[in-house]
């Protein structure tokens, strides 16, 4: 499958690196604290599998399913939530973790859906963030790598629900995303 990679941004050695780094970090910001993770599924398997266990903190984890690429290579805009309530929240300190911030969409959406459980803190994690104008403005507060905008798949990342369990991020060959069009 990596001979579906027009090149290979990081490989597993660099993303674990940098994983280190962000555990480190989050670990201090949150000491003392009791943390809840929820990941967005499902690109943040990896990433969420990977970076939890390097972080030595009490923490509970939950997760949500949504969609919004459909498919395709762009977000449509609509953001659909698989699920019929919020994890219980309240008062808890809130650590969203994604693959990727692109168009803000996905994330701006949930933040917002998450301030209406009364958390007591929200952060956003992301293992990519897309140097590009946002649809919709949000930060994030730990970013495991800028990127350019291009169409990148691995260690969760997909196009097509495939290329999730390359064990590097990569930049997918513009031929594969034309023929399937």
């Amino acid at each position: 499958m990596q001979e579906d990679l027009e090149r290979i941004l990081f490989d597993e050695a660099t993303i674990h690196h940098r994983l280190d780094e962000l555990a480190e970090k989050i670990s201090h910001d949150y000491r003392d604290r009791e943390l809840t993770v929820i990941a967005i599924l499902n690109g943040s398997v990896i990433l969420m599998a990977d970076l939890l266990r390097r972080i030595p903190l009490p923490l509970k984890l939950d997760c949500l399913s949504v969609a919004s690429y459909h498919g395709g290579t762009k977000t449509t805009g609509e953001l659909i939530f698989r699920q019929v309530s919020l994890p219980d929240i309240a008062g808890r300190h809130v650590l969203l973790l994604d693959d990727i911030l692109d168009s803000g969409v996905t994330l701006a959406t949930i933040r917002e859906k998450i301030e209406t459980a009364d958390p007591q803190s929200i952060r956003i994690c992301v293992l990519l963030e897309k140097k590009k104008t946002r649809l919709r403005q949000v930060d994030a507060d730990y970013v495991g790598f800028q990127i350019a905008d291009e169409f990148v798949v691995g260690y969760g990342l997909d196009y097509m629900e495939r290329y999730r369990n390359l064990p590097c991020i990569g930049v997918l060959r513009k031929d594969l995303i034309a023929a399937s069009a």
